[in-house]
This record gives C-alpha cells, sequence and structure tokens, in this order.
C-alpha cells in the first residue's frame, strides 16, 4: 500500500497577526494557521519553545494582538488530513437568545463542539462563520463541553470580544448551570471549593481530578450548589461557578459522590446504561443562565434558556421521592 503523501513546511516562517486574529488565544490562532496539523502536535510546539511571539516565547493561552510577528517552526501534515480540514463547514445556525451589532448568544444543542480541534472538523463557531458570510467578525467569548447544551456566548466586534473576556476573567459573569445528578444532595452542601488538575491519561485522552489544596499543580475552583428538585433516586442542582476550569462542574460533584447523570467521563458506566433504557441519552447538564454587563452599554443582561426537550422528559417522568 502506498504511503500516504506528506506536505512539509521547509523551513520556518512568520505570519503577523491582524485585526481578525487580534485577541484570540495562541493555539485557536495556531490552530487556524496550520490547518491538517493534529491538535497535539501543535500544543508540542508551543510547549518546546519552537513558537515564538514577537521573538520570545509564549504559552498557548497567551493572547496575541495586532502586529505581533509569530514565528511558525517547520511542520509536516499529511495530504489527507489537509484535504479534510480545508472542506468548509456546513453551514448552520442556531436558536437566537439575543443579538444586536455587538454580541450573539445562541442556545447550543448538545453534541455540537464549540469548535473544531481534537478529532472534530468543525464545531459551532465554523458554521456559524459558514451561514453568515458577510459577518466581518466573529469569535466566541468562551466555551462548554461539546455534551453540554445551553447558552453560548460569541462577539461580533472586537471590542465586544476584549470587554466580554475581561467579565469572565473578572468574574463578574454570572453563569448557572442545571444537572441532574444522582442520589439525594445533601442541602447543606452549599459550596465546593477544592482545586482541579488537568492530565493527560495514557491515551492521550485530557482529564481533571481534584486535588489536596497544597498541591503545587492544583487550580483553585469554586462551585456553589443549591437543591432546585427533589426526585426519586436524583436531585436537580442549580449550579453556579466562579471560576471557569475544565469539566469542573462535572469533577467537583462527582468527588461529592453525585455524579451527573449520563456522564461518560465522571459518571457511573453501569448506572449510565441503565439510564439510557429509561432515555436519558446524554449528559444531563445544561448552560441555563448567564448574567453579564453588555460591553457597550453597560446595561445589565440576564439571559436564560429552558431545558432542551429530552432532559425536561426524563425530569418530568421521574417520580417524587416517597415521603419518610
Amino acid at each position: 500500500m502506498a504511503a500516504p503523501a506528506v506536505l512539509a513546511v521547509p523551513q520556518a516562517s512568520s505570519v503577523t497577526v491582524d485585526e481578525d486574529g487580534a485577541g484570540q488565544r495562541l493555539d485557536n490562532f495556531l490552530l487556524r494557521q496550520l490547518k491538517g496539523v493534529p491538535k497535539t502536535h501543535v500544543y508540542r510546539i508551543i510547549r518546546s519553545g519552537e513558537v515564538r511571539v514577537n521573538k520570545g516565547r509564549a504559552g498557548a493561552d497567551t493572547r496575541v494582538e495586532a502586529g505581533d510577528v509569530v514565528r511558525l517552526p517547520p511542520v509536516r501534515t499529511s495530504q489527507k488530513a489537509a484535504d479534510k480540514l480545508e472542506r468548509p463547514a456546513p453551514p448552520r445556525e442556531f436558536p437566537v437568545l439575543l443579538e444586536d451589532e455587538h454580541v450573539l448568544a445562541i442556545d447550543k444543542p448538545a453534541g455540537v463542539a464549540v469548535h473544531g480541534g481534537s478529532g472534530v472538523s468543525f464545531g459551532v463557531i465554523e458554521q456559524l462563520r459558514q451561514a453568515r458570510p458577510a459577518a466581518r467578525f466573529l469569535e466566541l467569548v468562551h466555551r462548554l463541553d461539546r455534551e453540554t447544551s445551553g447558552i453560548l456566548l460569541l462577539a461580533k466586534k472586537r471590542s465586544a470580544l476584549t470587554g466580554l473576556q475581561d467579565q469572565f476573567r473578572e468574574r463578574e459573569t454570572g453563569k448557572t448551570y442545571l444537572a441532574l445528578v444522582t442520589g439525594a444532595w445533601p442541602a447543606n452542601k452549599k459550596v465546593i471549593d477544592t482545586p482541579l488538575h488537568k492530565y493527560l491519561q495514557a491515551d492521550g485522552e485530557r482529564r481533571v481530578k481534584v486535588v489536596a489544596k497544597d498541591d503545587p499543580d492544583g487550580m483553585r475552583a469554586i462551585t456553589l450548589v443549591k437543591v432546585a428538585q427533589k426526585l426519586e433516586g436524583f436531585s436537580l442542582l442549580e449550579v453556579t461557578i466562579k471560576t471557569g476550569r475544565t469539566h469542573q462542574i462535572r469533577v467537583h460533584l462527582a468527588s461529592q459522590g453525585h455524579p451527573i447523570a449520563g456522564d461518560d467521563k465522571y459518571g457511573d458506566f453501569e448506572h449510565n446504561k441503565a439510564l439510557q433504557k429509561r432515555g436519558l441519552k446524554r449528559m444531563f447538564l445544561h448552560a441555563w443562565r448567564l448574567q453579564f454587563n453588555h460591553p457597550a452599554t453597560a446595561e445589565r443582561i440576564e439571559l436564560q434558556a429552558e431545558l432542551p426537550a429530552e432532559l425536561k422528559s426524563f425530569v418530568d417522568h421521574v417520580p417524587a421521592p416517597a415521603p419518610v
């Protein structure tokens, strides 16, 4: 069998960040520049220092600005992978919760990634850009896990993007999720303040775990929990996150012995199989409410996305707990 054709960038090159690229994380900027290059390789060349911003080393979370000069090292990619990534994403619109000339808020369905990468050739942002070819600017303000549904905020102007991202970073936003967990959540357990650590499994899959407060690799994570409804064998929770760590809600709730129903990473495998037979085919986590200051007017905005039909139907068919 013939070996796959390989494309090679024979030498390092430089690219100057334009207005459309300004404000992006370095990893996202590179993923758009180096089409066909595996995401794991992009992170490897950042960690090794082969990528330079204005001749200096930079981390994956460094935000590039207009006029920055980014050095791209020689990279190799298969023709097959490049061809796959060059194919445009199918255009798609999503239910709109709010839209003006500055911001766009949509109700993201479960099962759709917010952007391409990690084996996914496209996500919400690529599909929206294809559906709106006249849009001069459209960028994600934050992210949701692929299997999480609910409110996703995008910026339609560079100034809106930086302003909103500042609010998320300074914890000036309010983010509340609805999560169905197994068992009876203790009413007095209202705050989870335990650090989280990201790590890679042997197969390269990203995971997160709770670590001790003195762990040097731990990142502080704060989750507020309120019981919204008691059900037979379950608790429906309103979960507000004060920090935005990867998989924060999923890991924090599971660490308390109450994993999210249907969570295939941190939940109970056998219990999830039984739930599928009862009609729950996905993880029960929904970005329900979002509060932020409008980037142009400073008006406090509160958005709400009701539970998707498949989640509401499941809850409606679970009886209330038997009286004690």
